[in-house]
């Protein structure tokens, strides 16, 4: 399974505020199947298949061209380990297990 943390700005917006392109991405990743996501104060969270997860970035990518911006910058960090299954919430247990 792939986790990506997926970062998207539109840029050449009439606003400094990007929370109405943020809820728009989030619906579209609503529509996706096979994945999982999770928003975060500065990126999302994708999970699933790495074909799904590379399907749920383009989509993301082309969403604020949708909505009007003028040009999009997306940075993706992925993980994709395939020796052993691993998720976001498992590696965020790992580090709390360790703060014992």
């Amino acid at each position: 399974m792939a986790i990506a943390e997926v970062t998207i700005i539109p840029i050449g917006t009439q606003t400094t505020s990007l929370s109405a392109y943020v809820a728009d991405m989030q619906r579209v990743l609503q529509e996706q199947e096979g994945i999982t996501y999770q928003l975060t104060s500065m990126s999302t969270i994708i999970e699933g298949p790495l074909d799904l997860v590379w399907k749920a970035i383009a989509t993301l990518h082309e969403s604020p061209f949708i909505s009007g911006a003028k040009r999009v910058s997306t940075s993706v960090k992925l993980d994709d380990q395939r020796d052993e299954i691993s998720s976001s919430a498992q590696k965020l247990q790992s580090v709390q297990d360790k703060l014992k």
